[in-house]
């Protein structure tokens, strides 16, 4: 079960934040309830003590401590500034719109620069919503001080949070979802051919969950570990263990397939597996196939502290002997590429171990074991070398700059909606502006403004209901009231990763329970708040659209061509260093290769989303993206092996490689230069296989000489998914000859 809690929610961060915002307002109205301050009080202590709690994002607690010291200032004065522009209207209107562009300005600033503008903001907002006049600034200010300093309790001495310690938990839900995703293959291994759809796509789900996990914990390495050497290492084995599952998952495929499974069948969403169907052999060397895949699993989920003992070890030698030729059962080559697949992955599962866990017991090791460990050490001992300076790109100056055009458009939206909010409300004018001031958070383009606004706007629609209901059942009982507003910010905070829709919906719930709190409740008011929701991010949209828009294409074009040329720059820095060349620090450029597409597929969820009308885009836009999932794979497995090149004995140079190198990356640039210019005259180079543009006496050895098969196999399919690329962005192949 903890296993499953870790997986579902890596490092616990949900969890923590969720818990922490509840801890923090418990402990506000505790303190609060003794000293017996009113209603409307209890309300602004438990919002300032919420937002104390969720707008602190820095890693380090010296820097949290220091944030959250400067936001009681920043909180004092934006309240008492509510209170006397109350009934200002004019005044009061300006300066909330003054007050929001300066609130997301700050973002430019970094996690420091946004946390005190969201105080700013949030604490104004709450003045508005109790209604606070200059004579209750007092009581006020003594009950905003009480709430931040709940939350320093809550954040430092209740449940405290290191970046050592999340970084730990987050290797254990890496772990985690290893373990399920080498259990999702073992399901592939045995399923029928009604059931094999359904089971790829939740290989799909996980191998991805995997991969998402494997960026969480690239952001806290060097925050979580003591030293750069460390972080390094940790790095590569996260890593392996990653390419080695993901690996191991495509030989099963292929295994269940007539026919050699493309790698994108793992990676676009609907598509079915090739002439899927039982595995080809039903003798012993599926069932011991069965019987390994369920030891890997085990090896990776067993526990630290019972790692050990002979059977474990016989375990992991047998597993670790699947390296060897001569210990591969006899059964089809897909087959036996399976079990070469499993010795990879529990060879990856031990490096893994290390890193987390420290040394092993080696009494009981095989020969084959004892090579691996032999290994390992080698790649432990030449991590390390030389840490290349990350070359930023300049940041545009005045309007280009992403923080001072989105604090432009969103004072400009904030404007209209409190004209349109008075029309509606002259007294609850302010929810049309907060929902337009949401929409543009961790937002980019119009398009994901406008997916944003629905999911509020839908969450919204359905709390109204949640909370009518829940308003006639608590009535008059305050403390049962607040209980049920505790459960309900826990649940905003832990869903709100997953779903904006269920964040919007317990928001509302919770803001019905307040106002009847407040003693302010009617269905006149819920029905108010949806019309308020609506306009706001109708708002907001217009805005976008209006004010120095950023459209969807735009925004994707840019990002896709950042994404290729880390395509292209990891590409080629690994043909290099396979053919020869200075080693340089792959799985860090890798790593960047994997974050640039997670943005880019943050940026596409508008052109995918279901309720899309434009279908053939949408299908194209998959199909890109699953394209570019290929490629980051294969790529990342040519860098790994790349940096295997110091310390493993099968694998050295081969200067060929660099010609083979160099028409995938002309073939790379000519694509980014068509999405960032499509007057571009740049077409894809088509032309004879990988293994045909080296000499022609390579083919002759059966593992072609100096260079692996798979070194082959992944330079292939990255090519052949570089020319599939070209297509749906319409660039025109150019075939060559030899």
């Amino acid at each position: 079960m903890w296993d499953r809690l870790a997986a579902s929610d890596p490092g616990l961060l949900r969890l923590t934040a969720g818990l922490r915002t509840v801890t923090a307002i418990a402990l506000t109205l505790a303190v609060l309830g003794v000293l017996g301050v009113p209603v409307p009080q209890l309300v602004a202590g438990a919002i300032a003590a919420m937002v104390a709690t969720f707008a602190i994002r820095e890693k380090q607690r010296s820097q949290q401590a220091v944030t959250l010291a400067l936001g009681l200032p920043v909180a004092l004065a934006s309240v008492s500034l509510g209170a006397l522009l109350n009934q200002r209207v004019v005044a009061g209107d300006l300066f909330f719109v003054v007050l929001i562009f300066c609130a997301v300005y700050g973002r430019r600033f970094g996690d420091r620069g946004t946390a005190l503008g969201l105080v700013g903001f949030q604490v104004y907002f709450m003045s508005l919503f109790v209604h606070a006049t200059p004579a209750a600034l007092p009581a006020l200010y003594a009950v905003i001080s009480v709430a931040f300093g709940c939350a320093a309790v809550a954040r430092f001495v209740l449940l405290p949070q290191t970046p050592a310690g999340t970084l730990d938990r987050l290797r254990r839900a890496f772990r985690a979802r290893l373990g399920q995703l080498f259990g999702t293959q073992l399901e592939l291994l045995d399923a029928g051919p009604d059931d094999v759809d359904k089971v790829l796509g939740e290989l799909r789900t996980r191998t991805a969950r995997l991969h998402e996990t494997a960026l969480m914990i690239q952001g806290r390495l060097t925050d979580g570990t003591s030293d750069e050497a460390t972080a390094r290492l940790l790095q590569r084995r996260i890593a392996d263990a990653e390419i080695a599952a993901e690996r191991l998952g495509l030989l099963l495929l292929t295994a269940r397939s007539a026919e050699r499974t493309d790698t994108l069948t793992l990676h676009l969403p609907g598509a079915p597996l090739p002439s899927g169907g039982e595995l080809p052999v039903r003798d012993g060397a599926t069932a011991q196939l069965r019987r390994d895949l369920a030891a890997l699993r085990l090896l990776v989920l067993r526990p630290a502290g019972e790692a050990s003992g002979t059977a474990l070890a016989h375990v992991r030698n047998r597993l670790l002997g699947y390296r060897e030729e001569e210990n591969l059962p006899k059964a089809s080559p897909a087959v036996q590429d399976v079990f070469r697949g499993i010795g990879e992955a529990g060879r990856a599962v031990l490096g893994l171990r290390i890193a987390l866990d420290g040394p092993q017991d080696e009494s009981d090791d095989s020969p084959a074991t004892a090579r691996s460990r032999e290994e390992l050490d080698a790649e432990d001992a030449a991590i390390g070398g030389s840490e290349e300076a990350a070359a930023e790109k300049p940041e545009p100056d005045g309007l280009g700059r992403p923080t001072t055009r989105a604090a432009v458009q969103v004072a400009v939206g904030s404007a209209i909606a409190i004209a349109g909010g008075e029309l509606l409300s002259s007294q609850r004018w302010y929810w049309a502006v907060l929902t337009c001031w949401i929409v543009f958070i961790n937002t980019s383009s119009t398009g994901e403004i406008l997916v944003k606004g629905y999911r509020r706007l839908l969450g919204t629609v359905l709390g109204v209901v949640a909370g009518i209901v829940l308003a006639g059942l608590v009535g008059n009982h305050t403390w049962t009231a607040f209980a049920l507003v505790l459960l309900f910010v826990f649940a905003m905070f832990y869903t709100a990763p997953l779903s904006y829709t269920l964040m919007s919906f317990f928001v509302t719930a919770m803001l019905g329970l307040l106002y009847t709190l407040l003693n302010t409740y009617s269905l006149s008011v819920l029905v108010l708040r949806v019309e308020e929701t609506a306009l706001g991010a109708a708002c907001g949209v217009i805005a976008a659209a209006v004010v120095l828009p950023i459209h969807t294409d735009r925004r994707t074009n840019d990002l896709l061509v950042d994404v290729l040329e880390k395509l292209a720059e990891v590409t080629r820095a690994a043909a290099d260093q396979l053919s020869g060349g200075p080693p340089v620090d792959l799985v860090d450029k890798a790593r960047e290769l994997d974050q640039a597409l997670a943005d880019l597929r943050a940026a596409t969820q508008p052109l995918t989303h279901p309720v899309t009308p434009m279908r053939s885009r949408r299908d194209t836009a998959r199909y890109v993206m699953a394209l570019l999932e290929t490629c980051a794979y294969h790529a990342r497995s040519l860098a790994a092996t790349a940096e295997l090149l110091p310390t493993h004995p099968s694998i050295a140079a081969d200067p060929r490689l660099r010609t083979a190198g160099r028409r995938i990356v002309g073939n790379i640039d000519a694509i980014a230069a068509h999405v960032a210019d499509p007057r571009s005259a740049a077409t894809v180079e088509t032309g004879p296989s990988i293994a045909s543009l080296l000499e022609p006496g390579t083919l002759r050895s059966p593992r072609y000489g100096r260079v692996t098969d798979r070194v082959l196999r992944h330079l292939q399919r990255l090519d052949e998914a570089v020319s599939g690329l070209g297509r749906p962005l319409g660039v025109t192949p150019e075939p060559r000859g030899r």
